[in-house]
């Protein structure tokens, strides 16, 4: 990747900036106008990025459609691009998870996972560019086509546009890249831009991996301009994004027939039996409701607990929420970073303080620093609070009591989203029981709703979404089945 150094004059101080480029046709390109990436712990700019413009956002969907048009890739040659993109990550992992932690806000040791993760998911979308395959039709079984033979092929859809969000900058575009260009498509990649480094950076890997110019495109700009551009531009086959419901919605609308894939939110629920294993559900919920900032579509927002162990959960989960650490995410000991910025840090303080206005118990937490925010748990919510029914994306989380299980399901599916959500029990019955009538496109038994592995599906129902990711997920939806008949 061709990387500018570039003065900037601060308080007097000239400081060094790195400035990216786009990638277009597989060449670095600098445009007119830039963009600053803010440190989210300082707020200082660690770097610039090209902004494109209407101009570069048509050459890039040109690149892709020709690539795709004239060099289509062997699903050999895709394993080996993806596969050597993988090695090539893992071997600057450190500096892929410093940029991460920078741009995000996201802690070092999370930053480290977030980049090894990403490697399976490269490695684990190249071993599936070699399992694409149809299934035999048994055509001849009716009346009048004895003579024919059938079956089906999976065929790419063409051009790939993917808006990832800025949560999980690096892994949520591999989750979206990588199956496509192991399903053959090639890719105009509209990343956050508020973290649009890593994602450039990652890209700079691919085209070292020996992707083909066009294959895979990167614009730098904001949904109103470049996202609406690439919305409206019908030589896409396929949108991916991840992001809120009401963006969600606009894409759809703008973009008509045309397929599109939708991971958007959640306020996810975890259900706390009667019969859990306390320490288990304790280590397993503060874990996965604080991390990331709370940042995280599947983060456990709300917990259901039965009255017979409610007291003693929340005693416990309030003293070891106490205990995280609060700070800069380049500190190793440091537990929970700043938020994505003091906006959205401002808005989740005035959530808590409407909960607690409306009888809601504070158990701990609810200050904020700049954008950085306490890690907070309420108790006492009830259903119709904004910090239950809406996504919170913070670290916070409400605690409820319920006496029935099948009133506990009912309140959860009252939700208009439905990503995924827990339950601890240690009766098989009961989890049964859960994962059968929990409206969501995931339930963890005896884990909290924050559980994902990279290769296994992933998606909502609602309006958490549809369509799935995961590799080999995310390439059937990447592909279109086709019948072929023989007549012999």
């Amino acid at each position: 990747m061709m990387i500018q150094t570039t003065k900037k004059r601060r308080s007097g101080e000239l400081t060094m900036l790195k400035h990216y480029p786009l990638l277009i046709n597989g060449q670095w390109l600098e445009t007119g106008e830039t963009l600053e990436v803010l440190n989210k712990f300082t707020g200082e700019a660690m770097g610039a990025v090209s902004v494109a413009g209407k101009e570069q956002v048509d050459q890039a969907v040109f690149a892709a459609l020709k690539a795709f048009q004239t060099n289509p890739l062997p699903p050999y040659r895709r394993y080996e691009i993806l596969k050597r993109a993988s090695e090539l990550l893992l071997a600057q992992k450190e500096d892929f998870a410093h940029t991460i932690a920078g741009e995000v806000g996201k802690t070092w040791k999370e930053a480290l996972v977030e980049v090894e993760r990403t490697a399976q998911t490269l490695e684990v979308s190249a071993e599936e560019a070699k399992r694409i395959q149809g299934e035999g039709v048994p055509v001849e079984a009716s009346p009048g086509a004895e003579n024919r033979i059938a079956f089906t092929i999976r065929v790419p859809v063409g051009v790939v546009c993917a808006i990832a969000p800025f949560n999980v900058p690096l892994n949520l575009v591999a989750h979206k890249i990588g199956p496509a260009l192991a399903a053959g498509n090639t890719v105009v990649l509209k990343p956050a831009s508020v973290t649009p480094i890593v994602a450039l950076k990652l890209a700079g890997l691919l085209v070292e991996a020996g992707l083909p110019q066009g294959y895979l495109n990167v614009v730098v700009g904001s949904g109103s301009t470049v996202g609406d551009w690439l919305a409206k531009d019908e030589r896409i086959s396929l949108y991916t994004f991840t992001g809120s419901p009401s963006v969600g919605r606009q894409l759809k609308a703008a973009t008509g027939l045309r397929k599109v894939l939708l991971e958007l939110g959640s306020n996810s629920a975890v259900i706390v039996h009667q019969d859990a294993d306390l320490d288990l559900a304790i280590n397993m919920c503060v874990g996965k409701s604080f991390g990331n900032a709370g940042q995280v579509c599947i983060s456990v927002q709300r917990i259901y607990v039965h009255r017979e162990v409610h007291d003693e959960f929340v005693r416990r989960f309030v003293e070891a929420t106490k205990q995280l650490r609060v700070g800069d995410p380049y500190d190793s000991q440091t537990d929970i970073g700043p938020m994505i910025s003091e906006k959205e840090a401002q808005r989740a303080e005035a959530w808590v303080t409407e909960a607690v206005e409306q009888g809601a118990l504070l158990g701990c937490g609810g200050t904020r620093d700049g954008a950085l925010f306490q890690p907070t748990v309420l108790t006492g919510v009830h259903d119709e609070m904004k910090v239950s029914c809406e996504e919170l994306f913070a670290p916070v989380v409400g605690i409820a009591v319920y006496d029935d299980l099948d009133d506990c399901i009912r309140r959860i599916n009252l939700s208009r989203y439905g990503l995924q959500a827990g339950i601890f029990t240690t009766n098989i019955n009961t989890a049964f029981k859960a994962a059968r009538e929990i409206h969501v496109g995931g339930v963890m038994i005896n884990d909290a709703s924050q559980f994902r592995a990279d290769l296994m599906p992933y998606g909502g129902v609602k309006e958490s979404g549809w369509g799935k990711e995961g590799p080999k997920y995310a390439i059937q939806e990447m592909t279109e089945e086709r019948i072929i008949v023989m007549n012999l």
